[in-house]
């Protein structure tokens, strides 16, 4: 049974408030669950995060993996989820977070798309503008 610890809703209609489980991967998100292990209230300023940590740590242990939002939300509350960092060299090798990125492939351009551009940039081909009378 392969268990995953993910958030379940509740609270009312645009008023989210979710249960931090431990639920089987095959049942539904706010179906049967095992455990509930905390609860987050993102309705709140600052949000609230409530999570009994020992029990997260007993699952992550026994093979349970989180949902992208609750590893996000074990990080924000100060847990390491197991995870091996990457080596310092690949680290510095990457480019960083907002940075963009070089392209390998040159891009190849048909020779009708080529002509097309060529055509624009030379300035044949383009219609000129003609004013319409207005209508009284």
């Amino acid at each position: 049974m392969p268990v995953v610890l993910r958030l379940m809703r509740a609270g009312a209609k645009k008023r989210p408030f979710y249960r931090v489980v431990a639920a089987d991967s095959r049942r539904q998100r706010d179906g049967r669950f095992i455990e509930i292990i905390g609860h987050y209230d993102p309705m709140r300023t600052p949000f609230e995060l409530v999570i009994e940590k020992d029990r997260v740590q007993e699952w992550l242990s026994n093979g349970a993996t989180p949902s992208t939002q609750v590893a996000s939300l074990l990080r924000k509350a100060g847990m390491t989820l197991g995870k091996q960092s990457k080596p310092a060299k690949a680290a510095a090798s990457e480019p960083a977070k907002g940075a963009p990125r070089k392209r390998t492939v040159k891009k190849t351009v048909s020779a009708r798309k080529a002509k097309k551009k060529a055509a624009r940039k030379a300035g044949k081909g383009a219609k000129p503008k003609t004013k319409k009378p207005k209508k009284k």
